[in-house]
């Protein structure tokens, strides 16, 4: 794999809507494919004057819904031998994308089971080995917040989120305790304290743990908003939103999704954007790209890992292996306290094959010989669909 860039993260507390005391914790990542379990935060060293840590850029790459129905489950225990689960296969086609990012972000659509305790749809409880996977395929952190994220209670979470710090990864979604909700998972890429905020349109009419209504993040335009001047005010130099929105099995923007988008990207302080970045999920099908006032939307990347696949007649439907990758470069700014800009905006398409178990680089199958020209050209053709081609959005190779 290739060496691994060295990842900050941040845990900065209680300072989101209410604009309370921060507390800044720092602990320093770089051993892959096989992270410790994270040591107690330290108190972090005061943080450096913006001209020295906006010397150097970045680029973010973020993935769509990992969903492992049943059979994936079982793929996954197929590759360990029958002992345990090894889900490191089914991403390695894609580690290349991952690794060479300076910050990898995924969407971890449900949550962990029990020890052995699996299940698929309707009510998802994944194995925790996923955690490690994604770890070592090169991802720094994922969202967390999805309409299946209370398919086990809090039990579920709790179990998710121990997963995904054992494995070094941060999260952003959902919470064990009401500080843990108060609090941003902040990375360092490049240059920049990037901040990642994460939302869900609801939960599938399951109702939130008792006692612990900060235990899921839902999508308040007006609430994500005050999240994301919080995390701003915390020192974060970028601000990234994923959100758990759209109609299932629908490849444009419903409008729902479109005016959360515009009320979002309008959203400024001092004359700069609250909001850097919105990705979306949950739709199960790639959705277009689209720049909204000035900020890059991707409204929905697909199932990145998924089972076969049926809408909502029963019909099978391969779209639902389909997705993409966002690639973002980000440039600092000219002057201290500006805002970081995009200077080159990149989707990658991909396919969950479901014979093979494996996510595929669309574009790097197709080299190799695979015979994906039309799922690639179907991606392409919704990715574009409202007019990002001429905002600059390009496809990656």
């Amino acid at each position: 794999m290739i060496g691994r860039r060295q990842q900050v993260a941040l845990a900065l507390t209680a300072l989101l809507a209410a604009a309370a005391a921060c507390q800044n914790q720092e602990r320093e990542q770089t051993a892959r494919p096989a992270p410790a379990a994270p040591a107690p935060a330290a108190p972090a060293p005061a943080a450096p004057a913006p001209s020295a840590r906006a010397a150097r850029g970045f680029t973010l790459v973020a993935s769509g819904d990992i969903l492992p129905h049943t059979s994936v489950v079982e793929r996954a225990s197929f590759d360990a031998g029958g002992n345990g689960y090894d889900f490191r296969p089914m991403l390695s086609g894609i580690e290349p994308d991952v690794s060479r990012a300076d910050l990898a972000l995924c969407h971890l659509t449900t949550v962990y089971g029990a020890d052995g305790a699996y299940s698929g749809s309707p009510r998802f409880k994944s194995p925790p080995q996923i955690a490690q996977a994604l770890a070592v395929t090169g991802y720094d952190g994922c969202a967390t917040a999805s309409d299946h994220s209370l398919d086990d209670g809090a039990a579920g979470i709790r179990r998710t989120l121990d997963a995904l710090d054992a494995a070094g990864l941060r999260h952003a979604g959902t919470a064990r305790t009401e500080a843990e909700s108060r609090s941003v998972a902040v990375h360092r890429a490049g240059g920049a304290r990037v901040a990642h905020l994460s939302y869900t349109f609801g939960t599938n009419g399951t109702p939130l743990p008792a006692g612990q209504p900060w235990a899921l993040k839902t999508i308040d335009a007006n609430r994500m908003i005050a999240d994301a001047r919080g995390a701003r005010r915390a020192g974060a130099d970028v601000v990234v939103v994923s959100v758990q929105w759209g109609t299932e099995w629908q490849d444009a923007p419903d409008r729902p999704q479109l005016d959360l988008a515009r009320k979002l990207t309008a959203a400024a302080t001092g004359g700069r954007p609250d909001i850097d970045l919105i990705l979306g999920g949950h739709a199960h099908v790639p959705q277009a790209y689209e720049k909204v006032n000035g900020t890059w939307v991707v409204y929905g990347m697909g199932d990145q890992i998924a089972g076969e696949m049926f809408d909502g007649k029963g019909v099978q439907d391969r779209r639902g292996n389909e997705s993409t990758m966002g690639r973002f470069t980000f440039a600092p700014p000219a002057a201290p306290g500006g805002r970081w800009r995009v200077t080159r905006a990149e989707f990658v398409p991909q396919v969950y094959d479901v014979d093979a178990g494996r996510v595929l680089d669309v574009n790097r199958a197709i080299a190799q010989g695979a015979e994906l020209d039309g799922v690639r050209d179907r991606i392409k053709g919704v990715v574009l669909s409202r007019g990002a081609a001429a905002d600059g959005l390009v496809m990656g190779q």
